[in-house]
Formats: structure tokens, C-alpha cells, sequence
């Protein structure tokens, strides 16, 4: 757990994370608020704080008597959620850093070969 960010996000993004990676698949038993508690030693209401925030988001969803499961879909919703955060967040800055800086797209292109990322 990281202590600069609320744990309820942290327990939602790592839920994420297993659907993006295919630990959680669309329908399959997400786990509940009392095994994500005891796993992190943290609080139920906390961990039930971070499912339900991806209730909210219609990533997960109560099946009545049986528990949460991950909604059809939600891999896409996550992915498609996360490349716009990777936008705004990450890219948008750097290329007005590198604009500042002089650096051509070509440039950018090159160093990112480099580095070896796809």
C-alpha cells in the first residue's frame, strides 16, 4: 500500500489491474469486501469503500446472496479509462515540456525506441 493515496483507491485500482491482466475475468467472482480486508489487513468498510466506488462505475456488480462479479465489458470501460488518464497525465505534459525544450515528434519517437517500449 502506498500512504500518499487513500487505500479505497488503492484496493480499486488493484482490482482493476486483475481484470486488465486477466486474474479477474468479465462475470467471473470478484473477491469480497471481507477477503480484500483480511488480505491487506485494513478495514471491511474501507475495502467496501474501493468495490463500491467500481460499482458506482459499473465495472463490478452484486449479485444478490452471492457477491460481487465483474461486469461484462469492464476490461474495455478500464482500459479506455486509463489511456485517457495516460493522456492527460502523462503524454499532455510531455509534450509541452518537450516543446519548451525544442524537441521535435521525431525526436520523441526516436528516444521512445530507444527505451524499447512498443
Amino acid at each position: 500500500m502506498d500512504d500518499s493515496r487513500p487505500i479505497f483507491l488503492q484496493i480499486a485500482e488493484q482490482i482493476e489491474n486483475d481484470i486488465l491482466s486477466g486474474a479477474l475475468q468479465e462475470e467471473s467472482q470478484a473477491p469480497s469486501t471481507n477477503e480484500i480486508a483480511a488480505f491487506y489487513r485494513i478495514n471491511p468498510a474501507t475495502a467496501a469503500k474501493g468495490v463500491g466506488l467500481l460499482v458506482e462505475g459499473g465495472i463490478l456488480y452484486k449479485k444478490r446472496g452471492i457477491g460481487m462479479f465483474v461486469a461484462e465489458g469492464s476490461r474495455l470501460a478500464i482500459a479506455r479509462e486509463r489511456r485517457e488518464q495516460f493522456h492527460a497525465e502523462y503524454l499532455r505534459p510531455l509534450l509541452v515540456e518537450a516543446t519548451k525544450l525544442g524537441i521535435t515528434r521525431d525526436q520523441i519517437a526516436e528516444m521512445i525506441g530507444k527505451e524499447g517500449i512498443a
